[in-house]
């Protein structure tokens, strides 16, 4: 299934993408996209649904964050050796945790605000991984039954901001620095998540290329390492590192987003996001 929200911002509802690519309301069926919607049996009730007989969505609604509810968003650094090298930095022996705030998180095609100050603003295409049940110390044979789905995610960062010192959390925390979706995929339809081809455009030009299978950690080990360090809830997401042909790393400069560039980024299965850059006026 392909589960999301459309509506604007705090007033979304639930939905589901039919076999044509029509949105579907899912409102008399589930209250929202939720925590209690991600269980194996609620998401085995929605599997059961007709999406023939759910009313169709007119127009062309905007489409919000697919999972409501999020109590943590984690993300794993240089889990690409590719992307380690570009950024100067040494192949890790194990994962990289920091997290981004959840005030970060916004739609798959919400501008991204380019902070005060801010100077080196960059792009991060990743694979993001949604808990579908509560997980502590879990296995990594068993990591994917704790996963409810995948979704798309832009992991934006301020470089100048994220190493002013050793703690990376302020360069990628700031308001709509977490673009996620469009949808909710769930395991079964996404199948290997280690086989997911990605990229990333910046103005229409290539960035970033690359597929999961090159990840140094594979979702199950960060599953289970993850559990390892905090319990897992449902709805918690957990972006899974960005593959080489970021801005921090071109040749023989480096390409920072500016007001007024388009990014649009996706993943195989998982859909497109598409951000236009715009000022911060507040």
């Amino acid at each position: 299934m392909k589960l999301c929200r459309y509506g604007n911002p705090g007033q979304e509802k639930p939905a589901l993408v039919d076999a044509a690519g029509k949105l579907r309301d899912l409102s008399k069926v589930v209250k929202d996209i939720d925590p209690d919607a991600l269980s194996p049996q609620s998401l085995k009730k929605l599997a059961a649904t007709s999406a023939d007989s759910l009313p169709l969505v007119e127009g062309n609604p905007r489409i919000g964050v697919p999972v409501n509810g999020i109590s943590k968003y984690v993300a794993i650094g240089l889990n690409y050796s590719d992307h380690a090298k570009e950024a100067s930095m040494a192949v890790p022996t194990e994962p990289i945790i920091f997290m981004k705030a959840l005030s970060s998180i916004c739609g798959p095609n919400d501008d991204t605000l380019q902070p005060r100050n801010s100077t080196k603003l960059d792009w991060e295409v990743e694979l993001t991984i949604v808990i579908g049940r509560k997980a502590q110390y879990v296995s990594e044979e068993s990591a994917l039954d704790y996963v409810a789905g995948y979704c798309l995610a832009n992991d934006v960062s301020e470089r100048a901001f994220q190493l002013q010192s050793s703690q990376w959390d302020k360069g990628k925390g700031c308001d709509t620095f977490g673009p996620l979706g469009p949808w909710l995929v769930t395991s079964d339809e996404v199948g290997d998540p280690q086989d997911l081809d990605m990229w990333l455009d910046v103005n229409g030009k290539r960035m970033q290329s690359g597929n999961t299978r090159t990840m140094i950690f594979g979702v199950k080990k960060i599953v289970s390492y993850c559990s390892h360090y905090m319990t897992l809830v449902p709805g918690d997401v957990i972006a899974t590192g960005t593959p080489p042909g970021v801005g921090m790393g071109k040749k023989p400069e480096p390409v920072w987003l500016k007001p007024g560039d388009i990014v649009t980024l996706g993943i195989e299965k998982l859909g497109e996001q598409r951000q236009k850059v715009v000022a911060y006026r507040g």
